[in-house]
């Protein structure tokens, strides 16, 4: 899925944020944190989505899982969006804008337990991917509260496919 630009122009009241980031830089590193929190909030949908219908002998094992990893994420599209508003630009608040930023392919039906588990690694790398190449607005910006972000989502994400692809071994 072709990932698409976000406005980013400088809202009229960012001009009254001074806080060490040029708006043209806010505005870059506001894109590039909508589409990590388009991501995430992918994510977000599809774990709950698998945590309501999973089956199989592996039923309650996976299903506390996904409820704890659902949490975790609609905790962090929170985090995401306040640090986006914090840079004085809109979060993206409508399916069709989370939609059009995402690299997550959506699943259609109710898949296998373990196909789902598989869908989820590459969920939740798919975010790493894109919490990385946020990096580079963020550091071209100089923005370290925002790699700061980036960093704590790097390490929940990396360690949660580590978790699920040991599960299909």
């Amino acid at each position: 899925m072709a990932k698409k630009k976000i406005k980013s122009e400088v809202p009229v009241d960012s001009a009254s944020i001074h806080i060490g980031i040029s708006p043209t830089d806010r505005a870059s590193v506001s894109s590039a944190l909508s589409h990590v929190m388009a991501d995430t909030y992918s994510l977000y949908l599809q774990t709950h989505n698998f945590h309501w219908n999973v089956e199989g002998p592996m039923f309650n094992t996976l299903h506390l899982m996904f409820e704890i990893q659902y949490n975790e994420l609609w905790m962090a599209v929170d985090t995401l969006a306040e640090r986006i508003r914090a840079l004085g630009f809109p979060a993206p608040g409508t399916y069709s804008e989370l939609g059009s930023l995402t690299s997550i392919e959506e699943v259609s039906g109710v898949p296998a337990a373990m196909d789902m588990v598989s869908y989820l690694v590459k969920g939740h790398e798919a975010v790493t991917r894109t919490a990385r190449t946020a990096f580079q607005a963020a550091d071209k910006a100089g923005d370290e509260s925002t790699a700061d972000v980036l960093t704590q989502r790097l390490q929940v994400h990396e360690k949660t496919a580590w978790m699920l692809r040991s599960m299909l071994k």
